[in-house]
């Protein structure tokens, strides 16, 4: 089947399969999950739809505007764009009267309607899983990039983590861009490709491995090559 998902990242475990083979598990809570918004290539230029996932408080305004024109009641405190190609077989655009949705295998999703993982997903499907990664912060070349360091012999006491050098002689004389040094790390958009779905039920997914972000974070979840 095909199909995306919103859902947050719950808890990352261990079970053993019908072979005893223990591997990693990651849980997602996908409750609930609707659609909000659809983007139309004859207008956007592209194709895409809105989600919306995780009850919230604090809805901002506009955002409120978009779920009551839905006919969604509940505040939702994620709304996330995913583009896809409607090819006429896996994904096809459906208009029914005043309606326009699209027909996902042999379910129908207009604006308002809930997606759950059995509708889209099933057991032993691939999927990629994109979510914010965890924010590590300033870090140097060692653990962000995977640097070996300096010797740890030779009066080298206070370089063991360092870089060494960086520039060239005299031609050309700088620094290339995007040479790996010291900075930031994570915080940004990841993706983990061909994973594999165990189970789900009305309200989780279970994933074959580990997904990015933390616990309580946002996470897209698509069919691979979708």
């Amino acid at each position: 089947m095909s199909g995306f998902i919103l859902g947050i990242k719950t808890k990352q475990s261990q079970i053993y399969n019908e072979d005893g083979v223990l591997m990693p598990v990651t849980s997602v809570f996908t409750a609930p999950c609707y659609v909000v918004d659809f983007k139309w290539l004859e207008k956007e230029g592209y194709t895409s739809i809105v989600l919306g996932t995780k009850l919230g408080k604090h809805t901002p305004k506009p955002v409120q505007g978009t779920l009551k024109k839905a006919g969604i009641k509940d505040s939702l405190q994620f709304l996330r764009e995913i583009r896809f190609v409607l090819d006429g077989k896996n994904i096809k655009k459906i208009e029914d009267s005043e309606k326009i949705g699209i027909q996902i295998g042999e379910q129908i999703f207009y604006k308002g309607s809930e997606i759950k993982p059995e509708m889209v997903f099933k057991i032993g499907d691939k999927i990629n899983v994109s979510a914010l990664s965890k924010g590590k912060g300033f870090q140097g070349v060692v653990r962000r990039h995977g640097f070996a360091g300096g010797p740890k012999t030779h009066g080298q006491s206070d370089r063991e983590r360092a870089p060494g050098s960086i520039g060239n002689s005299a031609t050309p004389g700088r620094v290339f861009k995007g040479k790996r040094m010291p900075g930031r790390m994570g915080g940004t958009r990841a993706t983990i490709e061909n994973l594999e779905v165990i189970s789900f039920d009305e309200t989780t997914m279970t994933i074959k491995g580990l997904i990015p972000g933390f616990k309580g974070g946002l996470v897209e979840v698509r069919t691979s090559g979708l």
